[in-house]
């Protein structure tokens, strides 16, 4: 990250999570895709601070980078896998606030990506009153449809059976934009190298991206400013997927980006920087 970089630890529900925390100025909370760590938004964050002020709290979720699992997580919610934990949206969601608690961080601007915008919109449920603005980049309000909860049953067989480096090799080459796979072909390789979630945490976070809530209803109590973020080659999420956070009484400003896939914000970060801090600058106190 930017600047001069504070490594951080917190303790919620018993396990041991890892955040880090850059720059001064207005706190904007940087939420990550699985099965990567914070340094997916380390190239986004270095062009954000290179021209305003930005305090960037940038954790590693649950399970993912140097956080733990942790051991209580709850069995059974996953009905096509019975028997595999579940890490829940209100787990995360639960993971962020008290983050903010440890902070003393009343309220913020908030980035998620994937999985990062599911946990936004539990935010948006539990603790509205803290979100300044949202911004979702390749993430979506929609639940799993039932071909997508079947994907998951397949990938927790396939951990389970065979461990994570063929699911995490396939995932490199769909999710990553053809553009970029073939622009920088190292990028298939750096972003590789941050896929290092266990067995354990890799069935835990298919479990709860299967069953995470419908949130489509629940946006029309966001009040505050929404930027959405698609990209044009993401096979996971769609720019029409993305056009129900037009329905926000706060207003939505949707961009495409059609040359990137589901790691826009890694693929292309001068254009999802530069989109981050229009919107941000637009932010009244």
């Amino acid at each position: 990250m930017a600047g001069e970089c504070m490594k951080g630890w917190y303790e919620p529900g018993g396990a041991r999570l890892a955040f880090e925390e850059t720059g001064e100025g207005e706190p904007v909370v940087f939420l990550h895709p699985t099965p990567l760590d914070h340094d997916y938004w380390r190239p986004v964050v270095e062009r954000l601070q290179e021209v305003r002020g930005v305090r960037a709290i940038v954790p590693d979720l649950r399970g993912h980078g140097a956080s733990e699992l942790g051991a209580r997580l709850p069995v059974g919610g996953f009905r096509e896998v019975a028997d595999a934990p579940v890490l829940t949206m209100t787990q995360l969601g639960t993971d962020v606030l008290e983050l903010l608690d440890r902070l003393e961080i009343s309220e913020a601007c908030f980035v998620g990506c994937s999985i990062g915008g599911y946990v936004l919109m539990e935010l948006v449920r539990r603790a509205p009153e803290r979100i300044k603005g949202l911004a979702f980049v390749c993430s979506k309000a929609q639940p799993d449809a039932a071909a997508n909860r079947a994907r998951r049953m397949a990938n927790i067989e396939q951990v389970r059976a065979e461990g994570t480096d063929g699911f995490f090799d396939g995932l490199a080459q769909s999710l990553i934009g053809a553009t970029a796979r073939s622009a920088r072909p190292e990028i298939v390789g750096e972003l590789r190298a941050r896929m290092t979630i266990s067995v354990e945490a890799a069935v835990a976070v298919q479990a709860g991206l299967a069953t995470r809530p419908d949130s489509v209803a629940d946006i029309a109590s966001i009040r505050v400013p929404v930027l959405a973020i698609a990209g044009g080659e993401d096979p996971g999420v769609t720019a029409a997927e993305m056009e129900a956070f037009k329905a926000a009484p706060g207003g939505c400003s949707l961009h495409v980006i059609e040359d990137a896939g589901h790691f826009a914000a890694y693929e292309k970060p001068d254009e999802v920087a530069g989109m981050l801090g229009e919107w941000l600058s637009r932010q009244k106190d």
